[in-house]
């Protein structure tokens, strides 16, 4: 919270009812997810996992997007760091606010098909996907922790790369995790592709851990955790120790729901370049002293300068 200004941003903006895609693992109830009411803020979206023998479930795509498997937990740990409500010690999301729609992509060996990612992709911007039903939650972000299999890692996949043009243009913003095998994330979709807010990770001090990706496609960074800065995160019913590029990405999502919050007219570049040049630099300038070339785009997320910006002060 202290590293990305957090409490600066909730000086402008407490929280924006936003409505926000997680296409991961799929449906697992959070208890962190709700309003004061009670009433819950996730929807359990739709089930784009195609490969019965992948799919956990006994079928293919349904309408039940409830995760299975033992990766279940990192769709209900991203959507609790973009959306967590402030009830109980320890725990809170950037926007406690936002809306949590989930579309699961990924069966239970943590592995996503091209074409299962490019569908849910446009399901979760509300464009028409055959043989399921229209959203009636469609999505103003998407966040995408995860990267599509199958593929060789020299570059954005077509497919995926089709589908982010077409919610990128009728407004929706894609924010994508880098990638955790200390590599060029170009050749990653959706990470290399055009016109998606990629984000790799940061420790505590500002540089990039030895896992995250780089390169010239990864826009922004934000903490993402090493093994040693034990920062527990909330999964499972509990408090648990993860790290990656997929914590970080959410987020930069939650912030940029704040910025729509205050000014739902931004577009998806509008967003992009707001948060790039609101970043906070690298110390020292770089994000890896020791191999330069190892980019890590503008910065690090600064969600009380972005807010600010988007807000127009």
């Amino acid at each position: 919270m202290q590293q990305i200004d957090l409490q600066g941003a909730w000086a402008i903006s407490s929280g924006a009812p936003v409505t926000v895609a997680v296409l991961d693992t799929g449906f697992v109830q959070s208890e962190k997810l709700t309003n004061a009411s009670g009433t819950s803020r996730e929807v359990n979206g739709y089930d784009f996992v195609s490969d019965p023998a992948r799919s956990g479930d006994g079928d293919g795509r349904d309408p039940d997007g409830s995760g299975v498997g033992q990766f279940a937990f990192h769709a209900e740990t991203v959507a609790n760091l973009i959306a967590a409500g402030r009830e109980g010690p320890g725990v809170v999301g950037v926007n406690p606010q936002a809306q949590i729609v989930h579309v699961r992509v990924a069966g239970t060996d943590g592995l996503i098909a091209p074409q299962d990612l490019a569908d849910a992709v446009r399901w979760a911007s509300g464009l028409t996907v055959p043989g399921a039903p229209i959203n009636p939650h469609p999505a103003r972000i998407l966040n995408l922790s995860l990267f599509a299999d199958f593929v060789p890692l020299t570059g954005c996949d077509a497919r995926v790369n089709d589908a982010i043009q077409a919610v990128t243009a009728r407004g929706t913003l894609v924010v994508a995790g880098a990638g955790n095998d200390d590599a060029d994330a170009a050749g990653y979709s959706p990470a290399g592709c055009a016109n998606v807010l990629t984000v790799t990770a940061v420790d505590r001090f500002g540089r990039r851990p030895a896992y995250a990706n780089w390169g010239r496609t990864v826009a922004l960074a934000a903490p993402g955790g090493t093994e040693s800065d034990n920062v527990p995160l909330w999964s499972q019913g509990t408090l648990l120790l993860r790290n990656g590029t997929s914590f970080a990405t959410p987020l930069v999502t939650g912030v940029a729901s704040l910025m729509l919050g205050i000014n739902p007219t931004l577009t998806p570049s509008a967003l992009i370049r707001m948060l790039k040049v609101s970043a906070t630099p690298f110390p020292g300038g770089y994000c890896d002293p020791v191999n330069t070339l190892r980019t890590c785009g503008a910065g690090v997320l600064n969600a009380g300068a972005a807010v600010k910006l988007a807000a127009g002060k």
